[in-house]
Parts: C-alpha cells; structure tokens; sequence
C-alpha cells in the first residue's frame, strides 16, 4: 500500500513541539510518518522516537519510510491510548514531546478497502485495527433502531438520526447492508430532499463518523489518553493533539483545562482548600487551525484544530 507522506499543519506542529537534540518523543498515530520524520531529524542521533499506530499497514509504512533512522525508532502496532503501558515496558518514566493525530488517513480512506469512503463500494468494516473484533456490518446490521439513531445523534451531531435508523431497519429486513456504497445509499435516501438540497456535506459523512467512532472506541480511548498525560511528560515536556471534530477537541480541551486549573473551592474562598495541584499548562490558550496555503493545497486540514499544553 502506498502513503500519503503529508501531514496536517507541519509547520505549526514543529514549532511548538520545541524540540531539542537527545529529546525523547512519542508519535501516537504514525500515518504516513510525515511527523515523525520531521521530529526524528530535529532530536537527531542521540534521540528516540516511540511511534504507534493500531493500523498494521501505517507500521508496515513506517518501517520503510523510517528505516534509516532504525536506530532511533522504536515502532509498537497498538492503540494510542496504551502508551502508559509501553512507556513502563521500556523503561521510560517520561518523554519530552506527544504527538496525536486524531485524523484518519487518505490512505485509510482511498486504500484500505475497509469501507472508511461512502463514495467506494467496500465491505462495512471501519476497524482501524483488524484485530478488533466489532465492525459496522455488525453494527449497521444487528443494533436496534433506537440505539443506531443514538449512535448517529451522539456521535454524528446527526439531526435525522430517526428518520437514517428507520431506513436502515427496514432496508436489512429484506437483506444485510453489506457495502460502504449500499450503506450510504440508504443514507442519502433517507434525508429530506430539502436538506440534502442545503447541505454542504454528502448525506452519509456524519453517519460515517458515527460508525467509525463505535467501531473504534475513539472517544472512549481519547479519554482514557487524556487522563494519564500528565504521568507521561517530563517537567517542561509537551502534548501536541490534532482534533478534528467538536466531540474530540471537547475531550481534549476540558482535560487539558483540568489539569491546569481544576480547583473545585468556591470563587470567594481566599485560598485553596481542596488539594488540586497544577499540573500542565496551556501553550496554546485558542486552538492553532491551518494556514490559508496548506488549506488549499489540503483540504482536509480545513477542520484541524491543533492544542498544546506544558507539563509543570
């Protein structure tokens, strides 16, 4: 399979990564290794990088597209959110930069052949790991009509959940959804003609981020992440995360704010009494989005909001 080596916002990213030679450095979601390739050439030979990805390909990807920094590279085909785990395994009580990049991959969407595009007719998988065991046939095919709406007003911020649940029952009473490219269909069919008439968006995409989300546990996962960040960094070191829709940077945001001001005490009380000790600080106080070029040249920056924050 052949990666798509660019990254979202490289530049800014860079810049507030603010590495050092010898800077030991995690990158939560490898991809097509546009990041890590940039961090492993500014800590040089004396650095490590830690690169994870739950998608095998990316690995595969990675060790060809990193083999001459081999030496600094250690590669671990897991889930984000089991970078506790590793870091205690090899060793290391702290790094001095995280990297997480919510997105999902061109690759993923136009090569994996796992039905992530509802423009291509591909089996309904969406694992991002194949070794997971729950795919959206399973979903699509089996939940009931009230949990499926849930899902797709939860975690698509879809407003005709009811009416795209309702369809898909009655459309698999006849025979299982199959495909990405049947799913979808069932999809647009489902929505009014006057919103679709309106919408920017084809039908299916907030449908198909819902899936994706069930299937993979991505919430789930970020928030088990984000609580142990602070365990992870070495004083002075920095998370940089990559969110690409509200309910991620929602995450990400009340935690970060939480660990740097999570005082519970009433505002009137002159000091604090109940024990909250700061523990990171904001770099960025807005979320960094791309620049005006890369938007053009990257359409898929466009929704992008990238946060850093300090440990103290």
């Amino acid at each position: 399979m052949g990666f798509e080596h660019t990254s979202v916002m490289p530049n800014q990213v860079h810049a507030y990564q603010n590495l050092s030679p010898g800077d030991i450095c995690v990158d939560c979601t490898l991809g097509g290794c546009g990041h890590a390739a940039a961090t492993l050439k500014a800590i040089g030979s004396d650095g490590l990088l830690i690169g994870i990805d739950q998608d095998m390909d990316a690995i595969t990807n990675a060790r060809n597209v990193l083999h001459l920094f081999k030496d600094n590279v250690r590669l671990y085909h897991n889930n984000f959110s089991d970078l506790p785990g590793i870091l205690t395994d090899a060793g290391i009580n702290g790094v001095n930069s995280i990297l997480l990049d919510l997105g999902f991959s061109l690759n993923q969407l136009t090569q994996s052949k796992r039905g992530f595009s509802f423009k291509k007719e591909e089996p309904l998988d969406m694992r991002m790991d194949v070794r997971n065991p729950l795919t959206a046939h399973q979903v699509v095919n089996t939940y009931s009509e009230k949990k499926l709406a849930d899902i797709f007003f939860t975690y698509g911020e879809e407003r005709f959940s009811r009416r795209m649940a309702k369809a898909i029952i009655e459309t698999r009473a006849s025979s299982p959804i199959a495909t990405s490219l049947e799913l979808a269909g069932v999809i647009e069919n489902a929505m009014p003609a006057r919103a679709k008439a309106k919408q920017k968006i084809h039908p299916a995409t907030r449908v198909f981020q819902a899936l994706r989300i069930v299937v993979n546990r991505e919430l789930e996962r970020l928030e088990t992440f984000m609580q142990a960040v602070p365990s992870m960094l070495v004083k002075g070191g920095r998370i940089s995360i990559i969110s690409f829709h509200s309910l991620e940077d929602r995450i990400v945001k009340q935690r970060l704010r939480a660990f740097e001001n999570g005082c519970t005490c009433p505002r009137q009380f002159p000091k604090c009494i109940c024990g909250f000790v700061k523990q990171m600080e904001s770099v960025t106080r807005k979320p960094v989005t791309a620049e005006p070029d890369e938007l053009n040249a990257n359409p898929m920056a466009r929704s992008a909001k990238l946060r850093v924050a300090q440990r103290v």
